[in-house]
């Protein structure tokens, strides 16, 4: 199983955002580049990047710090935040981004997301964040009538290879993430499912590792030191 650590953007800062609210950040470091080299030094292959002013108003103002973390941490990164046109896709991968994430857009205009997924492949990864069992976009703060299990089904059959499942319930509690979807999800043949939201244990690692998920985002539980992520890696091998 691939293990993603997560560096979180605001204005260049490598912060984390309680329950999805911009109200509710704490920066852990200025130097985003230094946080992903120490992720490689510690073992790590991938990089989960969120670029949260994009999310907000579609700014590019992150780029350059994106940049300089593709450049100089000599990680498979992969970006989400912000990216609703093929412009921004394309501007990420001519940077060197293995994986672009789509979120709202995949709601929004699903058969822009089947034209990417065709056009770009495995390059094309979808986010899902879900409450209460239904799909939330616009930064969680609408939830659609999408039911979120049929959605990632929907997904799969339209050609997208991975999708990024998040219970926003469990995002930034550091209390146990949502094992139970994970079992379900794991049951979607074809599709790459990565974890994201609320692990916070080494043995949920090794839980999701045995049910064959592909991924599982670490976040929250790194910055706060719940566990190492040597330890992390280990547990996934």
């Amino acid at each position: 199983m691939e293990i993603f650590p997560a560096i979180d953007l605001r204005e260049g800062q490598v912060v984390r955002l309680f329950q999805g609210d911009y109200d509710k950040m704490t920066v852990y470091s200025k130097d985003p580049v230094e946080v992903a080299v120490g992720f490689r030094k510690a073992g790590a292959r991938n990089l989960h990047v969120v670029d949260l002013d994009g999310a907000k108003d579609g700014r590019l103002s992150n780029f350059d710090t994106i940049r300089r973390i593709v450049e100089e941490a000599g990680l498979s990164v992969q970006v989400g935040g912000g990216i609703r046109d093929e412009d921004r896709i394309r501007r990420y991968l001519d940077l060197g981004v293995s994986r672009v994430i789509l979120g709202t857009i995949a709601t929004k205009d699903f058969n822009f997301v089947c034209r990417m997924a065709s056009q770009y492949g495995d390059q094309i990864a979808v986010g899902v964040d879900v409450r209460d069992g239904y799909v939330a976009v616009s930064g969680w703060k609408e939830i659609t009538h999408l039911e979120g299990m049929d959605f990632c089904r929907r997904l799969r059959d339209s050609g997208v290879a991975t999708v990024i499942y998040t219970d926003i319930s469990k995002d930034g509690k550091m209390q146990g993430t949502n094992l139970e979807a994970y079992e379900e999800l794991s049951d979607i043949k074809g599709l790459n499912i990565i974890a994201s939201g609320g692990i916070s244990a080494l043995s949920e690692i090794r839980k999701l590792k045995e049910m064959g998920i592909f991924g599982a985002i670490l976040g929250k539980s790194l910055y706060e030191g719940l566990f190492r992520l040597e330890d992390a890696l280990k547990e996934s091998e």
